[in-house]
């Protein structure tokens, strides 16, 4: 009698492995996508770059002698794919303004903004969490009301508005944090942290209020008109168990898909967080660089947001397979 041994799966070939090479070959023509449409239309603005780093004072021939040495003269599609090109091996071009590589530029800004969407992601997640819990324990009590209360308010309140107010109270009449500045870490970790209190803040209330009013309204949907909800209280299980071990890992799959979906308007939100806090971030860097007319800047910016973007959407594909693994074994 022959038995039979089946290799076990390698890490090329586990089905987490490709899932997440799937969901990268996905990835690569949206990235390609976004860049050649941020290309087109940054080349239909009007302007030109050289007459901005020259004055109105500049000359006809100083313009076109200025964008000849920086290759703007040369056709739209011709500099995409040279961008293209040197943007694949890592060489994201060179600054029309200042003349130093783009790369550089990101990586000094890079930790300024990844510090406060991190920071801005904890509070709001950290603070929705339990109390979306403790509203769908009890619906309709004084704590779900008054919470539900501050939800559609914090909603009802623009980014820019609650920042200028934040600024107003705390920095200006208490005095408890600095209204503008960013201290480094590597300086002093409390003077950073009071830097990006107010800013990470301001990101972080508005999305508090949704997620906590989307994550309480599934819990209260799961909890009243689920057959298994039914089925645990059936069979002796605790009303906290039943809303932690079974409502909540349910409604787990909704709030990992809202928190992925609502990157894009935080990565919005930073934008204009980082100019009123003087926070020398990839926002402020994308702002300064649209109002020199510096598109190679622009470009590198936007096409970094879109590859956040598509890696915050891979790494929900990969918590959907953690909480669920037949989404990881369906996925050959």
């Amino acid at each position: 009698m022959t038995t039979v041994t089946r290799a076990a799966p390698t890490l090329l070939t586990s089905p987490g492995a490709r899932l997440v090479g799937k969901r990268l070959l996905m990835a690569v023509p949206i990235v390609i996508g976004v860049s050649i449409v941020t290309f087109w239309v940054l080349n239909l603005i009007p302007g030109s770059a050289a007459q901005q780093l020259l004055g109105p004072e500049a000359t006809p021939a100083q313009i076109q002698a200025l964008e000849a040495r920086l290759g703007l003269d040369r056709p739209a599609p011709v500099r995409y794919l040279a961008w293209l090109g040197g943007a694949v091996t890592g060489d994201l071009g060179t600054s029309l303004v200042s003349g130093q590589p783009v790369a550089g530029l990101l990586g000094e800004r890079l930790a300024v903004s990844g510090e406060l969407v991190m920071l801005a992601f904890v509070i709001s997640l950290g603070l929705a969490l339990p109390v979306a819990l403790l509203a769908a324990h009890r619906p309709g009590r004084l704590f779900d009301r008054v919470s539900m209360l501050v939800s559609i308010t914090g909603l009802s309140v623009a980014n820019y508005v609650l920042a200028l107010l934040l600024v107003l109270v705390f920095a200006v009449e208490l005095a408890l944090f600095p209204a503008i500045g960013f201290v480094p870490l590597t300086e002093s970790v409390g003077g950073n942290l009071q830097g990006m209190a107010l800013p990470a803040a301001a990101i972080a209330f508005p999305l508090f209020c949704f997620y906590t009013r989307f994550l309480r309204g599934d819990l209260v949907d799961q909890l009243q008109g689920e057959d298994y909800i039914v089925t645990a209280r059936a069979k002796g299980i605790g009303p906290w168990q039943v809303l932690l071990r079974h409502a909540f890992r349910n409604s787990a799959f909704g709030l990992i898909t809202v928190v992925g979906l609502n990157l894009g308007t935080l990565i919005g939100a930073t934008v204009i967080i980082e100019q009123i806090f003087a926070l020398p971030g990839i926002g402020q860097l994308m702002l300064q660089a649209i109002n020199t007319r510096d598109f190679v800047v622009v470009q590198a910016c936007v096409v970094l947001f879109a590859v956040v973007a598509v890696v915050a959407n891979l790494l929900a594909d990969l918590l959907y397979a953690v909480l669920d693994p037949r989404i990881r074994y369906g996925s050959r």
